[in-house]
């Protein structure tokens, strides 16, 4: 594909933000568990424990996604708050990929403990950006606190760290979902303290590759630098909501087939 011009790229990508940004899009992407759910505390546990999961084939993401909500008893909030340890134990045998109990049983501890002093997910991935303007030290603070509680070992590698280079695509993915609201019902918009000028675009296999194609990364390892590069770009598209573009890239990438 030859080079397009700033002006005709923006124009592009904007077509495909209206073409896939749309509640059509809900029902085979991971955001349709949160979408589950109607209150904040809800949706945003939820989507943590979802987005924590969400690599590998959809259908298998949904499918375990939906077997965490089922043995919350369709309470997320409810259950981090009230659950005691034979209940938390339920979660033994609870297996995605390398994700398994022992990861499950700790993140439902510490959820526990952080929404008892915090009461809620917001403002540990919020105090660092409030202060410094600064994502990758806010996701390197908020995972720093979830794994406080004396986390396992092998607990900490499903939780992407950006000062170790990262793209920390799932978190980033993650707080797309919290942070925008363009009013199109697909992300939430129910966390104020980030702006959405201040996210970074996730960014896997798929939107990587578009974004190589369209002259917006030339970093070829998918990680925090290229997410870097790629958002710096894409801020100078729309300065105020650039990860809009996801949708963008990841609809060319997996649903058009775009080289």
């Amino acid at each position: 594909m030859k080079p397009l011009s700033p002006l005709l790229l923006k124009e592009f990508l904007e077509e495909k933000v209206l073409q896939f940004n749309t509640t059509s899009f809900i029902s085979d992407d991971p955001i349709s568990i949160p979408h589950l759910f109607h209150q904040k505390e809800d949706r945003e546990i939820a989507g943590f424990l979802t987005a924590l999961i969400a690599w590998g084939q959809r259908k298998i993401i949904l499918r375990n996604a939906h077997e965490i909500m089922r043995r919350m008893d369709q309470q997320p909030h409810h259950f981090i708050l009230h659950h005691s340890a034979k209940e938390r134990k339920s979660f033994n045998d609870f297996v995605h990929r390398t994700f398994n109990g022992i990861d499950a049983m700790y993140l439902l501890k510490a959820l526990q403990s952080l929404y008892t002093s915090h009461s809620n997910l917001e403002d540990i991935f919020s105090n660092e950006i409030i202060q410094k303007k600064d994502l990758s030290i806010a996701i390197h603070q908020a995972r720093m606190e979830l794994l406080s509680f004396s986390a396992p070992g092998r607990t900490g590698k499903h939780i992407a760290d950006p000062l170790r280079n990262s793209s920390a695509k799932r978190i980033c993915m993650y707080l797309r979902w919290m942070v925008r609201n363009d009013k199109t019902g697909v992300d939430f918009g129910i966390w104020k303290k980030i702006k959405p000028k201040d996210l970074y675009c996730p960014l896997d296999i798929h939107s990587g590759r578009v974004a190589r194609t369209l002259g917006l990364l030339t970093r070829k390892q998918d990680d925090w630098k290229a997410v870097n590069e790629l958002t710096i770009n894409l801020r100078n598209l729309d300065k105020n909501d650039p990860v809009k573009y996801d949708f963008a890239l990841f609809g060319l990438g997996v649903n058009e087939g775009f080289k």
